[in-house]
């Protein structure tokens, strides 16, 4: 009892550990993956409170109080409606224990410790976040620009119909087209798998 409350003390309970594959079936966040749904997980990390598991369609946070309380709270982050952004690898002193993994996930900010003698793995998440965090970018940039381009169409006909029946007409027509247009773009803009990107990136 005495060594874990001095591991709370000192914060030594927060210093995460990558769990390798062969593992994952003993860690809880596994009986909450979606398995039904094609879900799988391609890395873990786990301190004595908490669990951090990305899988292909999400982060699953277990946070847990304190290593000496067996409560813990289930947060999931579905990447389809929370953007990646802000991914930082800050890699240990010569004194240091741990490597801090930092991104944000939509407005949540998350800072990993992980023990240092797990820097390979640790480098290739932070590969494939960064890729995903691009990706994820650029197809908020793209959208953007559709919806540019079609407010200016729509704007422009709209102008020239003034109280013309046909040109009227055919503005109702391409608004909505518009908006059926920026409807398969803004989906195009939320892929929800990002399997691939894992697969190149995390070394099993």
């Amino acid at each position: 009892m005495f060594g874990k409350l001095a591991s709370d003390a000192l914060g030594l309970s927060d210093i995460g550990r990558v769990i390798a594959p062969q593992d994952y079936h003993k860690v809880e966040s596994d009986d909450y993956i979606m398995h039904e749904k094609g879900e799988k997980i391609f890395f873990l990390i786990k301190s004595k409170t908490d669990e951090y598991c990305f899988t292909n369609l999400a982060l699953l946070h277990l946070d847990g109080d304190s290593a000496i309380s067996k409560k813990r709270l289930l947060k999931r982050y579905d990447y389809y409606q929370h953007d990646i952004s802000d991914v930082q690898l800050e890699t240990a002193g010569t004194i240091d224990l741990d490597i801090e993994l930092k991104f944000a996930l939509g407005e949540q900010v998350f800072s990993i410790d992980v023990h240092k003698e797990h820097i390979e793995p640790l480098k290739d998440i932070y590969k494939a976040l960064i890729e995903i965090s691009q990706h994820m970018a650029d197809e908020h940039h793209k959208l953007g620009l559709v919806t540019q381009s079609l407010d200016r169409v729509v704007s422009s006909l709209a102008r020239q119909a003034g109280g013309q029946t046909d040109l009227a007409q055919q503005a109702s027509a391409l608004y909505g087209f518009y908006q059926d247009t920026l409807l398969q773009a803004s989906h195009a803009a939320h892929r929800t798998d990002y399997s691939s990107v894992f697969e190149c990136f995390i070394r099993s």
